[in-house]
């Protein structure tokens, strides 16, 4: 009680504080955010609405502590009247906008104009925006030669998984996380033995691992299957169809058991090829020697560029997170 007192009493403080500024200030507006990783992802995003009325302030939670997490933000901010003008939540979707109003958090986040979502399930399926990817291995590699269409397999991987996605959603919408809970899911859809001379035999596979797991799903509970593919309609007004299915399956999932196990050999060739090249042009093993230092040096660890990635704008779920900022924003405006 005396916790959420205390944030309550901090929000209005937020609010009161802007009362104290001339008109020409620039009002401050609080981002929480969940970790370090997140404030990149939420400065950048924010950076493109600042005006000289107002600006936002990107921070963890607490002041306190070294507490994290979507738990902590939401946890005193919650409730609408916590929330304000002054004062915002940033937090990764999860499935809770999937979720949509069949549990009381999801409810909550989904209906609060003050908590901003990033619908896809976390910042890391944005980095891993399919049309992105390729730009992804060129700064890693400094090589612009296409080895695989990434789009296309990512797409076909989107699609393979879809069926075994729904049934996901359905059991958690049911607030049963136990017949086939997020880990069960990731197991059956993680890649294995990714070849890039064969790539698409890694993806036949996990359909055979899908297609036996949708079997033993539609057989245990038969009742159920005709709901699936009735929820695989409603969802389609939430942007998820086969093609786009990934964007909201967990993001380090997505990220360490699919899409680095395909742009790590892909970047492996293309650094080799490019210093194949390097050792075929040199004229002499002095300028070979320099020429493969530099370029050495000028490359990126692959991990580091997709984390830093942000060619993802054009992307629609993005485009919403910015229509929420900006009817915010509108409606701040309009109270000053």
């Amino acid at each position: 009680m005396a916790k959420r007192l205390q944030d309550n009493i901090t929000s209005k403080y937020f609010d009161a504080a802007q009362k104290l500024y001339s008109r020409k200030a620039r009002r401050k507006i609080i981002a929480y955010v969940e970790s370090y990783e997140d404030v990149a992802f939420w400065r950048s995003l924010f950076a493109t609405f600042e005006t000289d009325e107002c600006y936002f302030q990107v921070m963890l939670p607490s002041k306190q502590s070294l507490s994290k997490g979507k738990k902590m933000v939401l946890l005193n901010t919650l409730d609408t009247e916590n929330l304000g003008k002054s004062l915002v939540a940033c937090v990764d979707s999860d499935f809770d906008f999937l979720l949509q109003d069949t549990t009381n958090t999801s409810r909550k986040i989904n209906r609060n104009k003050y908590i901003f979502q990033t619908y896809a399930y976390a910042i890391e399926n944005y980095q891993c925006y399919a049309e992105s990817l390729h730009g992804v291995c060129v700064q890693a590699t400094l090589n612009d030669k296409y080895l695989i269409d990434i789009q296309k397999f990512i797409t076909r991987y989107s699609q393979t998984v879809y069926p075994l996605f729904l049934w996901m959603v359905w059991f958690y919408r049911k607030h049963d996380t136990y017949s086939f809970p997020l880990y069960d899911f990731n197991k059956w859809t993680h890649l294995k033995g990714f070849r890039l001379n064969k790539p698409y035999e890694s993806l036949d596979d996990v359909q055979r691992r899908v297609l036996t797991k949708v079997t033993e799903l539609e057989k245990k509970y038969p009742d159920d299957a005709a709901k699936v593919i009735e929820l695989g309609k409603e969802l389609i007004d939430l942007g998820v169809t086969p093609d786009t299915t990934y964007l909201y399956i967990q993001g380090h999932h997505l990220k360490d058991n699919v899409v680095m196990k395909i742009l790590i050999p892909i970047c492996t060739v293309l650094r080799r090829q490019r210093e194949e090249e390097i050792k075929r042009l040199a004229g002499h093993q002095e300028q070979y020697h320099n020429e493969l230092t530099s370029y050495q040096n000028s490359q990126m660890r692959l991990d580091a560029v997709l984390k830093k990635n942000d060619n993802y704008k054009g992307l629609y779920l993005y485009l919403w997170l910015s229509k929420d900022i900006r009817a915010f924003l509108s409606e701040v405006n309009a109270q000053m």
